[in-house]
């Protein structure tokens, strides 16, 4: 997988196939995600190599659609986790997952974060 600097953060770009995927994915049963993340005083590289060792592992997961990492540009210790799934299901799989585990045992030592579990609103 090639990776591109994307706003100062290392991105893996997505295979075509995961991209037609996505576009065809019926949006009713479609499930966002994102989790805003400030990490603590001194820990935000630290924060960074967490949130970059779930980008492959997550991805990788059936269901999943999208698993992408945005650094504010104004202040870096700041992060945005942009996620999407197929389903609810497909979330509930992800919780279940070694990577996720390894996230939840570290991450309150490293951030205060925010997490928004989001439906899609149909627009005409």
């Amino acid at each position: 997988m090639s990776l591109r600097r994307t706003g100062g953060l290392l991105a893996a770009l997505r295979p075509p196939e995961a991209r037609a995927a996505r576009e065809d994915a019926s949006m009713t049963n479609t499930v966002k995600i994102v989790a805003t993340l400030v990490a603590r005083p001194g820990r935000a590289d630290q924060l960074k190599d967490l949130l970059l060792a779930m980008a492959a592992p997550s991805r990788a997961e059936p269901g999943n659609l999208q698993w992408d990492v945005w650094q504010d540009q104004a202040e870096r210790s700041r992060f945005v986790l942009d996620e999407a799934y197929e389903s609810e299901a497909s979330v509930t799989a992800h919780r279940q997952t070694p990577h996720f585990a390894n996230y939840l045992s570290r991450i309150n030592d490293l951030a205060e974060r925010n997490v928004f579990v989001l439906d899609a609103v149909k627009v005409a």
